[in-house]
């Protein structure tokens, strides 16, 4: 019970605040370009990484920046050209997630509105449109002169970095060993790692631990556990 208690306290809603995105190598190129905004040479920009390489933070960031609309591609999927106009009528900027998976037509029409009217789309996908099967010549085209940026995995010392950053926001202490234990055997993600801390910061709490290595151990199996059953 005390286990299962842990675990549905542990994992809060995630935040993407701009001061919560750990900068490094793979990742400062994607970042300067969301900043950038809104100074692109295209009205579109493809951001592109692997599941976990944090493009949904970077995603977020820059759509708070732009007031932006968040869409997923299947979103578009039965939409015509009247509710094409209407969406974007009513977005001055719009982010497309899994843009892969929408349609090509209403992704085409929707990239023309948006240049019309001199709004912008950021196309989020883990590989970016060059590598996308696309029938479409008009559309190949359009996102072919988009910008675009690529998000790499995190290596070893950024998942460190953003463990330690994610213990120094909850004022926790680790004991020696407890990252480098982390950075070896968990989900290689951002996310992940932020879901770790947070069951670590639970458990220790309602089991009154210190955040060492065996705990360490314990929440990893309890997440899998977890995971499992899903």
């Amino acid at each position: 019970m005390v286990d299962q208690l842990t675990l549905e306290l542990a994992l809060p809603p995630p935040t993407y605040a701009r001061d919560d995105f750990v900068v490094a190598p793979g990742n400062r190129e994607a970042l300067a370009w969301i900043e950038r905004w809104p100074d692109w040479p295209a009205p579109a920009l493809a951001l592109s990484g692997p599941s976990g390489s944090g493009k949904t933070h970077l995603a977020r960031i820059w759509a708070a920046r732009a007031n932006a609309r968040l869409l997923d591609g299947g979103d578009l999927e039965g939409k015509g050209v009247p509710d094409l106009v209407a969406l974007a009528d009513a977005s001055p900027a719009i982010v497309i997630e899994q843009a892969d998976k929408a349609p090509e037509r209403a992704l085409f029409h929707l990239y023309n509105l948006m240049r019309e009217r001199g709004r912008h789309l950021l196309i989020v996908a883990e590989t970016p449109p060059a590598h996308w099967s696309i029938a479409l010549p008009d559309l190949a085209s359009r996102l072919r002169a988009a910008a675009a940026a690529a998000v790499a995995p995190p290596d070893d010392e950024l998942l460190g970095s953003i463990i330690l950053k994610q213990l120094a926001d909850r004022q926790l202490h680790a004991g020696a060993g407890v990252v480098h234990y982390l950075v070896s055997h968990m989900e290689r993600s951002g996310e992940e790692a932020r879901r770790v801390v947070a069951a670590l910061d639970r458990r220790a709490l309602v089991e009154r631990r210190e955040i060492d290595r065996r705990l360490a151990i314990d929440v990893l199996a309890e997440l899998s556990a977890a995971a499992r059953r899903e």
